[in-house]
């Protein structure tokens, strides 16, 4: 089958238990026959397990990569020697145009919502639903269940780590003069969300000082209060500077575009000598901060890795976002529920399902269970 050498080479199968168990059924059922399905992930090795699962199941398959997403330049050579297009969104609309448009769009972060699909969308992410508010065709959205607090909370916080230790930052507990443990390095994490959760929580286990800004006004945060995490509110901004001042790394998680442009922090962050990081979708620290102050430019620091976030962690995402397609079609013929307009949260019976799959077959059950609190 396509890409099994590459796949084979690099992983064993515990490591993607959904997508294994998709792509054996979708061999037999076929339900993306004859379909023109664009899929907008970032490109990377482990993404390739999406793209066979459809192709087993008979999608005629287009990659698209627009908006400065991240992806491996090599994996992009692998599709096109494939005979696999990849696109970018002024190729997609032009394709429409000319009557080549697509059956199912699944895409991330909003890339490609100009596009018209004849089923409608799944978008990947919490970023990308702002592009579909005031869509017409139906959206489900794989972020807004518990299948992707996976990825989030595990796999892209260890990403973050990994990014540092790849790049030789050295964060864990230090030595005193007697060779016994000192205090760790001191992180300031922007944000407490699932991102913001998942670096604290790798961060933590690191032995890492770690203190979080927030938007209080939300109310409690019961994982960081059981973590005996100390939090600022991101609206003190004199105590923020002062975080900043003292801190040894910052990292951004907020999931908001130039969340950090206010002048007093932006002051403190350039004065600082801490080093700085991007874990979001969008430019977090704003124009205030130039891009070199800012490990990878600004871009997610997790995607200067060769697989930014781990295939055990990743994998129930995937499969997610490839079954939220089937679901759509289903919906379209009239198997499965209504058609719907606008961003809908993916059904709990297909979270369980791949949760079931992912916990009985794969490598992080136990890590599953312990973010699930079970």
């Amino acid at each position: 089958m396509i890409f099994d050498e590459i796949l084979n080479d690099a992983y064993e199968k515990r490591e993607y238990p959904a997508l294994s168990a998709f792509f054996a059924e979708w061999s037999g059922t076929r339900p993306f026959r004859g379909l023109r399905v664009l899929v907008a992930t970032p490109v990377f090795r482990n993404t390739l397990l999406e793209y066979r699962a459809l192709i087993a199941g008979g999608a005629d398959l287009v990659v698209g990569v627009a908006g400065g997403m991240p992806c491996d330049p090599g994996i992009v050579e692998v599709l096109r020697g494939n005979g696999i297009p990849v696109i970018g969104g002024r190729e997609a609309l032009e394709m429409e145009s000319r009557g080549h448009g697509f059956d199912l769009i699944l895409d991330c972060a909003g890339q490609f919502s100009a596009c018209h699909p004849r089923f409608g969308f799944v978008e990947l992410t919490r970023s990308g639903v702002q592009f579909y508010e005031k869509c017409e065709h139906p959206v489900y959205v794989a972020d807004s269940g518990v299948v992707k607090r996976i990825e989030t909370c595990l796999g892209t916080g260890e990403g973050y780590v990994r990014a540092l230790a790849q790049l030789g930052y050295d964060f864990c507990l230090d030595s005193g003069t007697d060779g016994a443990p000192s205090a760790g390095k001191k992180f300031i994490v922007f944000g407490s969300g699932k991102v913001g959760q998942g670096i604290v929580l790798q961060l933590l286990r690191s032995g890492a000082d770690v203190h979080v800004v927030t938007d209080c006004s939300r109310g409690a945060n019961p994982f960081l209060d059981a973590n005996g995490v100390p939090v600022t509110d991101c609206n003190d901004l004199d105590a923020v500077a002062s975080l900043v001042r003292g801190a040894d790394f910052v990292v951004t998680a907020t999931g908001v575009k130039g969340a950090l442009d206010r002048p007093q922090v932006v002051e403190a962050l350039l004065a600082s000598g801490a080093v700085l990081a991007n874990m979001g979708v969008e430019d977090e620290y704003g124009p205030g901060v130039p891009a070199s102050r800012v490990l990878a430019e600004k871009k997610p620091l997790n995607f200067i890795l060769e697989e930014p976030t781990h295939l055990k962690y990743i994998d129930a995402s995937l499969a997610l976002h490839a079954a939220l397609g089937e679901l759509l079609l289903q919906e379209a013929a009239g198997i499965s529920g209504t058609k719907n307009a606008g961003p809908q949260d993916p059904p709990s019976d297909l979270e369980q399902r791949i949760l079931s799959m992912t916990m009985q077959d794969g490598l992080i059950g136990a890590e599953i269970a312990e973010m699930m609190g079970w």
